[in-house]
């Protein structure tokens, strides 16, 4: 091609560029809905934390006050579980199921039915409720859906029918402003969301995921998560817990996951004839024992943990069991299908099973800590770049990547020994089933009848 006539061409394309609403108002459009992903989870993470400083000053009111949970925690269940059934059905537990459905379905209303701006409402509001009655749940896994419903809405606005890459711009989106992982932002999206590389889509993800990030960091400035750590693995200890922790935490990651996954299938089937009243009855039961266990514990295993997280990794040993006490009400808060994630709940019981088990050797517990989070986050989601590179950004810990890496693919090949089935995925077809029987019901009653 002629030197002058590409020069022709690029020119009339620039003045068509420039005065083109038509082109720009995509953009534009697509751009707002990014920064107002990072605008919404900052707010999001201020009224989940206020929320659980609020539930402890009800805890520590008077000398009778701990016995709160064994009445409040249960009936806020079953509120979240009224509400969410009755007004904002597609909110409950995580998010994350319901972002990856959305993206296999190729009709708009049945993708809006997962991922419309009243379920975000209601995924925010629900989570926060959940959040003031001591359920073991994170903001995390909720900032997906909320991210890729303002993200579809923003396109559906905009005029951009790239539906698919839209979710997945949002739901990166969504975990970056939340841990302010960039990064991890951009792995969720590839390996845990799609399960693959779409070239078509990195653009899309990229953008979003700076204009969100930027947008939270003119709101709360830079910070890491779980503050900054610099533990390596110098000695042989170091590496025994690199082992250690990445099998047991993979290990454990499986069971969580199974049985998560087994539940949420028995539960389901239970419910049927009955879907309202009998979700709140589970609702009741898992908050109870929820409450239950949080006397017990001290009220160490209320929320997201990211206080006892921080105590841990700062060297401080944990109690021997605390890892099963939160490792158990996070699965009753899972179960109990209450809108929430298990985000923040994993980390903590991964941070406290690795520092439990350096206590135990006699190792480095910060270390283990973070080694522990690896290996059992990644055998959770079962998504390891995911787990490293999250857990890297969150401690700003650039000594032990390797020792990370190898914890994280450890406790990602043993979860897959035991638990074939990927967590996320697995929870997103009954969503999808139900969005695809919900379609196709739609669809014959609009065909006249001959």
């Amino acid at each position: 091609m002629p030197p002058v006539y590409r020069r022709t061409r690029f020119f009339r394309r620039s003045r068509v560029m420039r005065g083109s609403w038509s082109v720009w108002k995509p953009r534009i459009v697509f751009w707002m809905g990014a920064i107002g992903i990072g605008l919404v989870s900052v707010g999001f993470a201020k009224a989940a934390d206020l929320a659980q400083h609020l539930f402890k000053s009800v805890l520590s009111f008077n000398s009778v006050s701990f016995l709160t949970p064994l009445v409040l925690t249960p009936l806020g269940f079953a509120l979240c579980t009224f509400l969410a059934i009755r007004f904002f059905p597609n909110s409950q537990g995580s998010g994350i199921p319901q972002a990856i459905a959305a993206r296999h379905l190729q009709d708009d209303g049945a993708r809006n039915w997962l991922l419309s701006l009243k379920v975000a409402a209601g995924k925010i509001l629900l989570t926060i409720i959940g959040l003031f009655c001591g359920a073991s749940i994170g903001r995390e896994g909720p900032t997906v859906q909320v991210g890729a419903a303002l993200m579809l809405a923003s396109g559906r606005i905009g005029g951009m029918v790239q539906a698919r890459g839209l979710i997945l711009a949002g739901s990166a989106a969504g975990i970056a402003a939340a841990f302010n992982t960039p990064l991890a932002g951009i792995v969720f999206a590839i390996e845990e969301m799609s399960r693959s590389f779409e070239s078509r889509s990195n653009g899309l993800v990229l953008t979003a995921v700076i204009l969100s990030g930027l947008a939270a960091l003119g709101l709360v400035g830079s910070y890491t998560y779980f503050g900054a750590t610099s533990a390596g693995a110098e000695t042989g200890m170091d590496w025994l817990l690199v082992l250690t922790c990445g099998l047991m935490g993979g290990a454990l990651g499986a069971a969580f996951s199974t049985a998560a996954l087994a539940a949420a299938r028995r539960i389901r089937r239970w419910a049927q004839p009955d879907p309202l009243k009998r979700m709140m009855l589970v609702a009741l039961c898992c908050g109870f024992a929820v409450g239950l266990i949080g006397i017990v514990s001290g009220g160490e295993t209320f929320g997201t943990g990211y206080e006892q997280s921080q105590r841990i990794l700062s060297g401080e040993a944990p109690s021997s069991l605390f890892f099963l006490e939160k490792f158990t009400t996070t699965f009753l808060s899972m179960a109990s299908a209450i809108p929430g994630g298990i985000f923040a709940p994993s980390l903590t019981v991964g941070v406290s099973l690795g520092g439990t088990i350096a206590s135990a050797l006699g190792g480095n517990i910060a270390l283990g800590a973070i080694l522990g989070m690896a290996g059992y986050f990644a055998g959770v989601v079962q998504a390891p770049m995911t787990a490293f590179v999250i857990i890297i950004e969150m401690t700003g810990n650039h000594e032990a990547v390797i020792p990370i890496m190898a914890a994280s693919m450890l406790g990602y090949i043993t979860s897959r020994l035991i638990s074939p089935e990927p967590l996320y995925h697995g929870l997103s077809r009954p969503f999808l089933a139900e969005a695809i029987r919900r379609y196709r019901n739609e669809r014959r009653s609009e065909t006249p009848l001959e």
